[in-house]
């Protein structure tokens, strides 16, 4: 079985619309709009069948949860948990971002650089550093959401990528709305990542991402991150863009063995007609967006899903390169899982648990993949200049590779993060080449009919 877990913001607040400073003040309110994006939400997943929801008792928060709910046809009401609170800003409540700014220049610098060291002073005097604070608090809701869903969790689950958006109705959904700093941390918890990690994630107002958790039978809790930070009530549109270099990460529409499940790896294997309309459905969406330049893996698929994607952008390069190939899967390419079962049952069950550990038969290992990926993404960030937006368009593996190591995980780690057919992840370089990225997006499949997604499972 499985537990999916649907992390929501709330909507957008009057402190949000003022550009306050809200922390774990109680002193804003959700605004019309705002009212409108949780109802928005709510919609979007009214074909759920929700077991609980879960709500900060903050009157954004709550209001948002109520809002969702409603919408969303159930009848649900939300359980109000004190470890859904926001993050303790007390002595900054109230403030405008620039008063901020201007009144404690040193503090406000280090929140936004190095948010794990900022100490902050309470009434009584004592000193707290609120976001260590916040990560125990995260910690705490997230042993509690397991032991209230272990039921859930039992049976041998995987961490592999072998999940659809249309899960059985043996598994359950819980909705979790809360903050954008609680849920920031409660990602990183899930995904056993430090504090560092936290400027590395973005969650607007009403914003959903989806995760979905099993536990394998030696005990172990697979985490798949299916989405981040889509929106529901901007369907068409991606997160705001700031200052440094974009990039948007397609993976390449469906192919027959990607429905059929078969193994492809480097065999070149060209889009099917449900692949060509998800290509066209990416180029629909990213029409709006004013690319500078654009790369593809050398392969069919992805340059075709490319091409589609530029139809509407006329006269921007297309840079293909190898370094963007799909993994070599040597003698198992062509293959389904169940003839590779019959041939290499081991290695198999180690690629499914293990993938850091497997050198495919007279193919690569994920650690070489990951190194290559890695090397030609870094050379494309460097040759952005600070207000260019890049398309980027990939495979399963190399996308997987690439959004680990962006995100601090490590090769052993691939199978925690989704990757759908035409699937469209954003990731920001606020600081330059030089600086953390942020994934401002990951794997948003609202251009294909849905928060979840529903692209096919496949292999890689």
């Amino acid at each position: 079985m499985t537990l999916r877990i649907v992390l929501v913001r709330h909507g957008l607040s009057s402190y949000n619309l003022e550009q306050r400073i809200q922390g774990r003040d109680d002193l804003s309110s959700l605004t019309p709009e705002g009212v409108d994006q949780a109802r928005s939400v709510g919609a979007a997943l009214a074909e759920l069948s929700l077991h609980s929801a879960y709500s900060s008792p903050l009157a954004r928060a709550r209001d948002t949860a109520a809002n969702l709910l409603a919408a969303q046809g159930q009848g649900l009401m939300a359980q109000l948990d004190d470890d859904l609170l926001e993050i303790d800003l007390a002595p900054w409540s109230g403030l405008r971002r620039e008063e901020l700014r201007q009144r404690f220049p040193e503090q406000e610098q280090c929140w936004r650089e190095s948010p794990h060291s900022l100490s902050l002073e309470r009434a009584d005097g004592s000193s707290y550093v609120p976001l260590l604070e916040l990560m125990t608090q995260a910690a705490r809701f997230q042993e509690r959401l397991l032991a209230d869903h272990a039921d859930a969790l039992t049976g041998e689950g995987s961490t592999g990528d072998s999940s659809t958006g249309d899960r059985s109705t043996g598994d359950r959904t819980v909705v979790v709305v809360a903050h954008n700093a609680i849920l920031r941390c409660l990602l990183l918890c899930l995904l056993n990542l430090p504090v560092q990690g936290f400027r590395r994630l973005r969650k607007d107002n009403a914003a959903v991402s989806v995760l979905n958790l099993s536990r394998a039978a030696d005990g172990r809790l697979g985490v798949q991150v299916e989405c981040l930070n889509a929106v529901p009530h901007q369907p068409d549109e991606l997160p705001s863009r700031g200052r440094g270099p974009r990039l948007v990460l397609v993976r390449h529409g469906e192919t027959d063995w990607n429905r059929q499940g078969r193994f492809q790896g480097q065999i070149d294997i060209p889009l099917n007609a449900n692949g060509w309309a998800q290509a066209e459905a990416a180029g629909r969406f990213l029409a709006p967006v004013c690319f500078q330049r654009a790369y593809t893996s050398s392969m069919a698929r992805p340059r075709q899903t490319a091409e589609a994607i530029l139809a509407s952008h006329p006269g921007v390069p297309l840079t293909s390169t190898s370094g963007l190939v799909e993994i070599g899967h040597g003698l198992w390419e062509g293959q389904l899982e169940s003839e590779i079962a019959a041939g290499w049952p081991q290695l198999l069950a180690d690629w499914k648990s293990q993938p850091e550990t497997v050198q495919m038969p007279e193919g690569e290992t994920i650690t070489a993949v990951w190194e290559r990926s890695l090397a030609c993404w870094q050379k494309i960030v460097r040759g952005l200049a600070d207000d260019e937006t890049a398309l980027v368009v990939a495979h399963d593996a190399v996308n997987k590779t690439i959004l680990c190591a962006l995100l601090g995980l490590t090769p052993a780690d691939i199978w925690a993060i989704k990757q759908g057919n035409g699937g469209v992840t954003v990731i920001d370089y606020p600081n330059g080449w030089q600086g953390n990225p942020v994934v401002a997006a990951l794997n948003h499949t609202t251009h294909l009919g849905g928060v979840l997604d529903r692209t096919a499972a496949g292999a890689l």
